[in-house]
């Protein structure tokens, strides 16, 4: 089978990890008898210096033309000037809303190899295997109105969290679906005693319940969610929630695998269901670490569960995703780890080396 593939490299590490997560994909197409056809782009902040936007309108063009995204990383100090009209932040944003890429979807599995890898206790982590499902294009990060401004009393900003009744429901309905393939637990997480758009998400939810009896919903408080994923998150599965809170419930999620090198996203635009296929955008969800840049150490792991979960749902390739998965455990279980990842008695390897394990693992040799 032939799937066309748009590869965004960024910035900072993101061309070194994506890289190695485009070698386990050839491995891929070697050993099952596909063919990717790889279409590359840029985005972030190598774009603002080689075009002057963040994105431009023939990448996003790009994208559009095919099945599925593959993104490093944007971003870096070179453009980290506040002043700044154009930031590399932007291209992601754009990419977001111009795909119409609304559910971000997180998955956090800590992997038995690695319990030691956190500053948690090993009886906290181990087992945890949750995923968080994220609003991505609206909230504070879209809503109107947006801007700063300079009054006779000092300067103000203002930010507008907004949310229609359409985009709660459909990011809901991303939740329950893959409740519906889970353990058929869905927790809801909002600020319903502070912010009307969460007392209207709440409402939805409640309303959405009904055409999914199967699935037992909670309310929660993200605030208490917070907590919750620190004191005992083996007790979370699927989680759904807006924009901000998302954003950063999932960086704090990060810490239970034992580095944000070690999870991956998928940016969708519609609904996932079991054989289907749908657009989507996979990215790792680290940044692009500019002080590592050139040195054959960052972790690319994140990147190539990235692809292996734009297997699983852009390309329908199942079996192919669960190779890339079980080759990864594999590495693991063998001792191999990069520098953010390594622990005494363990075989150290850098970004590159990471990738030819993966591969070589992948193909079955």
């Amino acid at each position: 089978m032939k799937f066309d593939i748009a590869v965004l490299p960024g910035d900072g590490i993101g061309p070194e990890v994506l890289e190695e997560a485009v070698k386990v994909l050839r491995t891929v197409t070697s050993k099952y008898g596909h063919e990717f056809s790889l279409h590359h782009g840029l985005i972030g902040g190598v774009s603002i210096d080689k075009t002057g936007e963040a994105l431009t309108a023939d990448t996003l063009k790009m994208c559009k033309g095919c099945q599925a995204v593959l993104l490093g990383a944007v971003g870096g100090p070179k453009w980290d000037d506040p002043q700044a009209k154009t930031r590399p932040e932007d291209g992601l944003l754009a990419i977001r809303k111009g795909l119409g890429l609304f559910a971000n979807l997180r998955p956090v599995k800590v992997f038995p190899t690695l319990i030691n890898a956190t500053n948690l206790r090993p009886e906290v982590v181990d087992g945890v295997d949750m995923i968080v499902v994220r609003e991505l294009t609206g909230g504070l990060y879209f809503g109107r109105p947006k801007r700063r401004w300079v009054t006779s009393r000092g300067r103000r900003a203002v930010d507008t969290m907004s949310y229609s009744e359409q985009e709660i429901e459909r990011i809901i309905r991303v939740g329950f679906e893959l409740a519906r393939s889970r353990k058929k637990r869905l927790i809801s997480v909002d600020k319903a005693n502070v912010l009307e758009t969460s007392r209207l998400w709440r409402q939805i939810a409640i309303e959405m319940a009904a055409e999914y009896p199967d699935i037992e919903l909670e309310h929660m408080l993200v605030d208490s969610c917070a907590m919750r994923l620190i004191q005992n998150p083996r007790s979370l599965d699927v989680l759904v929630t807006e924009n901000t809170f998302g954003d950063i419930l999932t960086d704090e999620a990060s810490v239970l695998s034992g580095s944000m090198g070690m999870l991956p996203s998928a940016s969708l635009a519609s609904v996932p269901r079991e054989g289907t296929s749908i657009f989507g955008l996979y990215e790792p969800i680290h940044g692009s670490a500019p002080s590592l840049t050139g040195q054959n150490v960052s972790n690319p792991l994140a990147t190539i569960l990235s692809a292996a979960v734009m297997l699983r749902y852009s390309l329908n390739l199942v079996e192919e995703a669960r190779a890339v998965e079980n080759a990864i455990e594999t590495a693991l279980d063998e001792g191999y780890r990069t520098y953010d990842i390594m622990s005494e008695g363990k075989i150290q390897v850098g970004t590159k080396e990471m990738g030819d394990v993966i591969a070589k693992m992948v193909g079955g040799s």
